[in-house]
């Protein structure tokens, strides 16, 4: 039998032990190879698998209800005017989302509002609100009863014990196209008021913008409360409803995550009812894919109806078209 000195034992192990590295690295590399994704497999399924607990239901644009009238080109997600249907009356406070197209020169007139909580987010053009009580060509600058409002702007009214106002488009030849969302309030009888706010492009494309969060007061607010209009969300408009409204503009192959409820800005905590919309700005060419589901792809116009999910839960909104995604997010109880 053969005798071996120490130093040549040693040696021996040594180049079983580098043999066995190499052939691991070797089998560990042939195996990615072969399939690219093994490497981010593990990140790609928490992130895949985040919100699985939560319910997402498409509400595709083919499906909304529509109508042109030649002024007015408008989609409609829950029954409105002549559209109706049973199965879409409303989602948590939720009562309307119209997405509006209105010609120049046109527009609505002068009509009552009574106990809704109602804000148009100006996608395109120039939309001009005018209080019933003033007069065109005497607007001065009273933001409260006169405004034109333009991309960026989200205009608020309180319907309250009742108000009346018009919307039209004063622009010579440009159309606008906005959101009118409609939102049932936490108690009637409301003082009538109006906010307008403008909210930052740029911020938009870092993430989601807070634009409208719940009164700090509460439903049980007091006269002084009311009067300094303080949202739970500094920088936001309050709104008489346990609802936050956020808007992104997430970039081409980016994706924003969505925290459910905000920074405890919400009274409900269980099972938010989070709606989200596409808005219609590319020309069809946007697209996002909700929690990393291959059945959760949204076109523009089209939304989800988000349940199940609780205060605290991210949501990932992905954009996945060959333009960035306009995203809204309404989030209430």
């Amino acid at each position: 039998m053969p005798h071996f000195s120490p130093f040549q034992i040693s040696s021996f192990l040594i180049l079983i032990v580098a043999i066995a590295i190499s052939y691991k690295h070797l089998t560990d590399r042939t195996s990615t190879e072969s399939d690219p994704s093994m490497s981010t497999a593990k990140s790609l399924k928490t992130v895949m698998t985040s919100l699985s607990h939560a319910k997402i239901v498409p509400r595709h644009s083919s499906a909304r209800g529509h109508a042109d009238h030649g002024w007015l080109n408008t989609y409609h997600t829950f029954s409105f005017a002549s559209y109706y249907d049973p199965e879409f009356q409303s989602f948590g406070a939720l009562r309307v989302l119209n997405e509006d197209r209105v010609a120049p020169g046109t527009g609505f007139p002068t009509h009552a509002h009574r106990d809704a909580e109602i804000f148009s987010y100006i996608l395109s053009g120039e939309l001009t609100h005018r209080d019933s009580m003033l007069r065109k060509g005497s607007e001065g600058t009273n933001k409260d009863t006169f405004y034109r409002m333009k991309r960026g702007d989200v205009q608020f009214t309180t319907g309250g014990k009742g108000i009346a106002h018009s919307e039209g488009n004063e622009h010579s030849k440009d159309w606008v196209h906005f959101l009118q969302i409609w939102v049932t309030p936490w108690k009637r009888g409301l003082e009538p008021r109006y906010h307008t706010s403008t909210f930052n492009e740029a911020e938009k494309r870092k993430g989601f913008v807070s634009i409208i969060s719940p009164l700090k007061g509460g439903p049980n607010a007091t006269a002084d409360e009311e009067k300094a209009a303080e949202p739970m969300i500094a920088g936001t408009i309050p709104i008489h409803a346990d609802l936050l409204f956020s808007a992104g503009i997430i970039p081409k192959g980016e994706a924003f995550q969505y925290r459910i409820g905000g920074a405890d800005a919400v009274q409900n905590k269980i099972d938010r009812k989070t709606y989200i919309h596409l808005a219609m700005t590319k020309g069809g060419k946007a697209k996002i894919k909700l929690d990393g589901r291959e059945g959760s792809f949204l076109q523009e116009g089209d939304g989800a109806f988000v349940s199940k999910v609780n205060a605290g839960d991210t949501l990932s909104i992905e954009s996945v078209g060959e333009e960035e995604a306009e995203v809204l997010v309404l989030d209430s109880n």
